[in-house]
């Protein structure tokens, strides 16, 4: 069977890269590519029908046309792939990632010999984390000062499990990992038990399916309307003392943030940023 290979560039990629990922998976895709500029996307040219494709996802311009309140832009076109090509035209847009010398995200068709320091193997399926965009190399990178690691960590919006994994190899010993996306989910377990991970809980749902006040660190790598309606609940969550781990939104918008995080007794720690993007490191007084 051949394949679509769908390439959708988007300015700015958060939320909508988020949103367009969701819409395309109901709509018969089953792999994605985080890409500079966009995302990737592969279906089987049976599963999707091309002439809907654009009424069933924001693609459809007159749809945007009639939504002003949607301020992006973006351009998208198709290939059609034979069967025998598809994986290696997949394989060849996912490069490993080297966050400094610290640690290597890698996938199964890699060569081992690329791993530079902690080695993490991630197949992403239709789930974002493989460490090519800009937030999820910030909050890797910051998992690593940690001295000790904390033994209690929640992970909001797991997508491939990579930090929840990470922060298993360096000393949790209990993770839990939520996302809203069900595939996110099974793509995490999947990746944890590739990399031999025995403490991680990986749960399907929102911020509203947690219980307790234990947590000693938090991760979320969110976009900033999440983050801000999650502020409060990690604020009941984490213990005196814990810290708070937010990615996920530009530069521009973490002072908002900032304030609201001040609100609920959250004080900064250190802010990052690499390129456009921001990561906060917050301490819960």
């Amino acid at each position: 069977m051949d394949y679509l290979e769908l390439i959708v560039e988007i300015e700015p990629r958060d939320p909508w890269s988020e949103i367009l990922i969701a819409q395309l998976a109901e709509s018969g895709f089953e792999s994605f590519v985080d890409t500079e500029n966009g995302i990737m996307a592969y279906a089987q040219i049976s599963d999707v029908d091309i002439d809907n494709l654009l009424k069933d996802t924001f693609l459809d311009k007159h749809q945007l046309e009639t939504n002003q309140h949607l301020l992006f832009n973006f351009d998208w076109r198709y290939n059609i792939i034979p069967k025998q090509n598809w994986n290696e035209a997949w394989e060849k847009e996912f490069h490993p990632v080297h966050v400094g010398d610290l640690l290597t995200i890698y996938a199964p068709f890699h060569d081992k010999k690329c791993i530079i320091g902690m080695g993490v193997e991630i197949l992403p399926k239709m789930s974002f984390g493989t460490g090519h965009h800009q937030t999820t190399f910030l909050m890797s990178k910051g998992l690593f000062d940690l001295i000790p690691f904390p033994q209690n960590v929640l992970d909001m919006g797991t997508g491939t499990g990579v930090l929840a994994i990470v922060s298993e190899k360096l000393g949790a010993q209990k993770i839990v990992a939520v996302d809203i996306e069900t595939w996110s989910v099974e793509n995490t377990i999947e990746n944890a038990h590739r990399n031999n991970c025995q403490n991680i809980e990986a749960h399907c749902g929102d911020v509203d399916i947690l219980t307790g006040s234990n947590y000693d660190l938090i991760l979320a790598n969110i976009n900033k309307n999440v983050l801000t309606r999650h502020l409060p609940f990690y604020a009941d969550m984490l213990k005196q003392g814990g810290q708070l781990f937010l990615s996920g939104f530009f530069t521009t918008d973490a002072d908002e943030l900032l304030l609201l995080a001040k609100k609920y007794n959250f004080k900064l720690v250190a802010m990052e940023s690499l390129e456009t993007w921001a990561f906060l490191k917050l301490i819960k007084n």
